[in-house]
Order: C-alpha cells, then structure tokens, then sequence
C-alpha cells in the first residue's frame, strides 16, 4: 500500500484533535483514484466516510493491516507533524500563539520529549515576551529541519543534540 505515512501522519493529527477526517477520506480518494486501493474494502469504505468516528476505525484498520507491528511511532508523527507546522508557520497560516496551542498538547502527550523542550518553552514564552520570538523561530527551525530530514526517530534522536537547543536562547 504506497503513501501509508501520509494517512498515518493524519490519523495522528486527527486522533490528536488537529487535524480533520478529510484528509483521510482524501487519501482513500486517492487511492481509489491511482486504483492502488488492491481490493481493500476498508479503503472503499474510508473513501465514503464523513464523520471522525467513521474514519478513525476505517484508518487505524488499514494502518494495523499494512504495518502491524511496524507502526509509526507517536514520536515520528509528530515530529513529521512539526514540519508541517513550521511549513504554515512560514507561510503564515499559523502564529506563535496558534502554535503554543498545539504545542502545549502535544508535548505531554507525547511524554515530554527531550527535542520538545525547548521548542515548547520558547513558543510559550514568545507568545508574551518579544525577545523570546528570535529564539523561538531558531529552535523551531532546528527541530523542524532535522525531522525533515529524518526517516525515523531512531535518526532524528541521532542527529538531536541538546546542547544545541539550549542555544536557542534569549542573551
């Protein structure tokens, strides 16, 4: 099944409360569309199914069929999720305020990641303390650009140095 992580990444968002059943539904679309679905009814399904109690079911079946035990981990969705933010963030579709949202429900879902602490805090001090914003948009561009590049956690972990996070400071 071509592009699992692309419906996995927003299962995450959406199961998280940030993202919306029609990106799943679009996926399932587009499948059906390249006729790369391979018979699976559950696709079909999804392709048809408008509610977020629909498509979490419908989704996370497909998942578990074609990954299994290989799922993603949370970690991975969300720091591939951090690449798209910083690309709206950019693009100004998101602000710091937006951004401090998310992440204030991401960070404890996630169990405070040590790549999140940083970013997290920074976010929300920006968010009241203008010299904050520099650093911020620093960490984010850090975190953001080695998640880009990473093909698994176990990679980003490899490349995440802390101590260069605690750079992204004020001073």
């Amino acid at each position: 099944m071509e592009q699992l992580t692309e419906l996995e990444i927003a299962v995450f968002q959406l199961r998280m409360g940030f993202g919306t059943a029609d990106r799943c539904v679009d996926w399932a679309v587009e499948r059906l569309r390249l006729d790369q679905e391979g018979d699976d009814l559950d696709v079909v399904l999804l392709a048809s199914a408008r509610s977020r109690d629909e498509v979490l079911p419908l989704a996370e079946a497909i998942i578990e069929r074609y990954r299994g035990a290989q799922r993603l981990s949370d970690q991975f969705l969300a720091g591939k999720y951090i690449v798209e933010l910083r690309a709206a963030y950019l693009a100004g579709r998101e602000s710091v305020a937006s951004l401090d949202a998310i992440l204030t429900r991401l960070y404890p879902v996630l169990g405070y990641p040590d790549w999140l602490v940083m970013l997290s805090r920074n976010c929300e001090y920006a968010t009241d303390v203008a010299d904050f914003e520099a650093p911020f948009e620093r960490e984010f561009d850090y975190v953001a650009g080695l998640w880009s590049e990473a093909g698994s956690a176990a990679e980003f972990e490899q490349r995440y140095s802390r101590e260069t996070s605690n750079g992204h400071d004020v001073g």
